[in-house]
């Protein structure tokens, strides 16, 4: 497929079929679910649970031999060449409060970096996808890279941990607006998009971000792992506990702006510790 296509490639029907039947069922169970407080008191539904075993089952059918992570199951590096990293239900907090936002993030990884990406935003029924190369996809028509041009009234997202954070800069002004959307890939992605011109993640999940990695690289948006560098971690690696914070930027301009912030989130956690 030429990277100028402006249309999706037709191979992915059986993988788009399994997603789309996780994003239909989600829907209906929106409003329908109790939540519980997991051991690391995180929250999780019913939601999560099904969706995660009807994603690690089908992509198993789909891609036999591959490995897979995933928030509810599975969570060290597997010893395969191949391996799904998958989040079945991204924002479970917005999902469980009634809050119609939330996304199902999937990324094929190949020697510790993405090569296939999808994110489903079910209450919108918009999906993303990036193939390694090749370009970015919301709904089949091809993408480009976010707008390079300054706005006055431009915008950042930023997960809670990092205003909590970041509340502790001292006589600084943050150069933006400030948006938290409640859901770690859709912050990221927000800037591929070109609906915020950055994103500061404090303490995001190898689930969280591995598919919006692919797209943003997709993209050409700069990013920077500001603690530990999720490519290639060796196979066996635990990442339980493991949190990879980073910044992007729609532009360079922009990362520059937004960097000394990325930077002061690692600072002022661990002066927290």
């Amino acid at each position: 497929m030429s990277s100028l296509s402006p249309v999706m490639p037709l191979n992915f029907d059986p993988l788009t079929s399994l997603v789309d039947a996780v994003a239909e069922r989600q829907r209906q169970d929106f409003g329908h679910i109790v939540s519980h407080v997991k051991a690391d008191g995180t929250l999780i539904t019913s939601c999560d649970k099904w969706s995660d075993q009807a994603l690690a089952e089908g992509l198993a059918r789909l891609y036999p031999g591959d490995g897979l992570i995933s928030e509810e199951g599975n969570q060290r590096v597997p010893d395969s060449e191949y391996y799904w990293v998958v989040d079945p239900l991204d924002g479970t907090t917005n999902f469980a409060a009634g809050i119609p936002y939330w996304a199902i993030s999937i990324a094929r990884f190949k020697a510790g970096r993405p090569i296939l990406a999808i994110v489903d935003i079910p209450p919108l029924r918009q999906r993303i996808v990036a193939i390694e190369g090749e370009g970015v996809w919301r709904n089949n028509k091809k993408l480009q890279g976010p707008s390079k041009f300054y706005n006055s009234d431009a915008c950042a997202s930023l997960c809670s941990r990092s205003i909590n954070i970041l509340q502790r800069v001292p006589n600084q002004h943050f150069p933006g607006k400030i948006r938290s959307l409640g859901v770690a890939s859709l912050n990221l992605i927000s800037v591929a998009m070109g609906q915020t011109v950055a994103a500061l993640e404090a303490t995001p999940k190898i689930w969280d971000l591995a598919a919006a990695w692919l797209i943003l690289i997709e993209l050409g948006c700069p990013l920077k792992w500001l603690d530990i560098d999720p490519e290639a971690l060796p196979q066996g690696t635990d990442l339980s506990s493991s949190d990879f914070p980073v910044v992007t930027a729609s532009n360079e301009t922009f990362f520059q702006s937004y960097l000394p912030w990325g930077e002061a989130l690692v600072t002022n956690r661990v002066k927290q510790t």
